[in-house]
Order: structure tokens, then sequence, then C-alpha cells
């Protein structure tokens, strides 16, 4: 699901959206929100639903992309490795190229697409870098630095008006309790900006079974529970500002492909000496460009009583609330030799701990 980038030069005033549980949002191209079923027309598309799984081991593939060739309508699969793709029924022909981080690419052409049940299975990446290719800067950290301070060349640096699809979904341990999904539309500020980003709701529905859910009050604060500020490359103080940086600890692992491009991938983790919750995580930067193309990363939650005061800022008396996952996602796309943010996904996890009750409520927000 990716986003139409428009700039925009007139005034576009937008009140800043602060959503507790803003917590999958998917920005595409202009066919982002093509995604639900229910919202958009069925008439004008053709959907065609699947899995995108390991060709050896049929383990899903989260988060794989899917993009129909020379065209701006693309989606990803969700954590069960299903994906839904809407085509306009005008195009009849066409490739949709799946890839996905340390596998070979497939082209698959549209007409050998069934509407339901497709599988497609991709095969792990087995090239062999050369010494050259894999000879990577010596300091870590210095290429992190490097990287976000290039941002204003390497990303969209104008104003973009985007549409994007909105999920939200909340679980009572395992079963589903709550889901909200909505259409919206976003004004993406430039990378270099200081600006937030704004978003305008278009069109929204919520189905809630308020039998599953206890009657609790929370108020949450603190870390980019707003998908939009997962965006690291626009919001780096979320997670590095210039002092914290030098509170983790950045090393190089192994590196790997992504449609034919090499990738370092630095992992990153607080310092020892560090008391406070910080992140742990990977950075997957394109090794020509020097730019981040993904980020994955969570929050240190050792300290359970420090995660909750960071999150939590208000609860019921008798409930002891933190967190026992808090888990972000951000991955970039390349248009015209420029990059912009293509996806982003949030999880929270809380336990609630009430006094005199046996048993304790879970509930993940994703």
């Amino acid at each position: 699901m990716r986003f139409l980038i428009k700039t925009y030069q007139k005034s576009f005033i937008l009140a800043s959206l602060s959503i507790l549980f803003s917590l999958v949002l998917n920005i595409g191209d202009a066919h982002a929100f093509f995604q639900d079923s229910s919202i958009q027309d069925e008439t004008s598309y053709k959907q065609y639903r699947g899995e995108v799984l390991d060709s050896k081991s049929n383990a899903p593939l989260v988060f794989a992309s899917l993009v129909l060739e020379g065209s701006n309508i693309s989606t990803v699969t969700n954590t069960e490795g299903s994906f839904l793709l809407k085509v306009p029924k005008s195009i009849e022909e066409g490739n949709v190229i799946v890839s996905f981080l340390g596998y070979r690419n497939k082209s698959i052409p549209l007409s050998q697409l069934g509407e339901d049940k497709n599988k497609i299975g991709l095969d792990i990446s087995v090239t062999e870098l050369s010494e050259v290719n894999i000879s990577v800067p010596k300091n870590a950290l210095a290429l992190v630095r490097e990287v976000l301070r290039r941002k204003g060349e390497n990303y969209y640096n104008d104003p973009a008006l985007m549409t994007a699809f909105y999920r939200e979904t909340i679980k009572k341990r395992r079963r589903n309790v709550s889901l909200s999904e909505a259409v919206v539309s976003i004004y993406k500020t430039p990378y270099t900006s200081s600006r937030k980003d704004a978003v305008q709701l278009y069109k929204a529905r919520k189905n809630t079974d308020y039998s599953k859910l206890d009657t609790v009050a929370l108020k949450l604060q603190g870390g980019p529970f707003n998908a939009l500020f997962v965006d690291v490359m626009k919001y780096p103080d979320f997670i590095f500002t210039p002092e914290s940086i030098e509170e983790y600890k950045f090393s190089y692992t192994r590196s790997t492909t992504i449609n034919d491009r090499l990738i370092y991938v630095i992992e990153f983790k607080q310092r020892s000496n560090i008391q406070e919750p910080r992140y742990v995580g990977k950075l997957f930067i394109d090794a020509n460009k020097k730019v981040l193309t993904s980020a994955v990363f969570s929050l240190n939650i050792t300290n359970r009583q420090m995660a909750s005061r960071m999150f939590v800022r208000r609860k019921p008396r008798n409930a002891r609330v933190y967190p026992t996952q808090v888990a972000y996602r951000v991955d970039y796309r390349e248009k015209d030799g420029l990059w912009y943010y293509g996806y982003s996904n949030a999880l929270l996890e809380f336990k609630i701990n009430w006094d005199k009750k046996l048993f304790n409520s879970v509930y993940s927000m994703t």
C-alpha cells in the first residue's frame, strides 16, 4: 500500500492527529486505500488474495512487497504473510513484482494470478558478494550519522499529500475485540522541516465487542505510539537525539540484498551503563546510496516500572499496568531516485494486574 506524491505549493492546514492507538498505518501510492474491500467501490477493481511464503519451509514472509510493475499499485503482506492486492479492471496485463529482504525477487504475470488462494514462494538469495562489495565503513555509528545527515538529499524534500489506509486492531489475549479502519489524507512535511505531519480523516468504521473488554481507561504518553512518528528519518529524536545516540552501541551484522542492492545491516542496543529504557533493533542501509531502507526496533522493557512510566500517564488506582512488548517497523520506498515513507507498523502489548483478582488482563494493539 503506497502513496501518490503530490507537491503542494498552496497553504494546506490540518490539525495534527493525536491517536492513542494509531498502531498500523500503511502509506503508499495512490491506491493505498484500494486495500479495504468495504470502503472502496468493488465494481471498478479486481482483487487478488494470497500468501507469500518461503519456498522451502513454507514459512509466511511478513511485510513482503507486491508491486504492479510500472505503476503506483502495491501492497504488503500482513503478519500472517497474507496479502490483498486490488487492480483497476482497466489494467488487464502487467507483472507483479514480489520482493522480500534476503530473497530473490519474483515476477508474476497478472494473468497467472487467481482471485483467491494464490501461494507465492520466494527463494532465499544465495548470491556471493565479492570482498569489494562487502567492504563496509569501519565505524557503524559514523555510518548512521551520515545517513541521518543526508536525509535532505536522499528523501523527498517537498510537501506531499498522501492517501493512506489505517488499521487498528485490539486483542484481549488471542481474541479480537476491536477493529478500526479508516481512509485518511496525510500532509507530509519535508524531511528537513521541523514541522510535524498532519492527518485528516476521510472515511472510518469501527467494530468492537464490548462484552470482551474490561472497563478500564488508560491514557498513554511518550514514544512513537502514533504510527506517523515511527518514520525514523522524519522524527529521529524519538530514538536517536544528538545526545542519546551516544548511549547506544552500534555494530555490523551479516549484509544482505534486496532488489539486487547490497544492504548493510546494523544492530543497535543501549549501553550497559544506561539505566533508562532505550531501544534495540536493526537498521537496513543501502550500501551505495547510504539510505535507510528499513528499521525494526523495540523498547527495552527489562525495567517494568520505568517502561510503564514512559507510556502510562493515567490508570485506575486498583490496577498495575506495564508494557510487555513495544515494537516498531518502518519501510521506505524509492521513486525517481528519491526515497519516501512507505509503511509503518507498531505493536503495543500491555498487561493489567488488578487488585484482588486472580487473573490478569493482557491486551495487544496492532
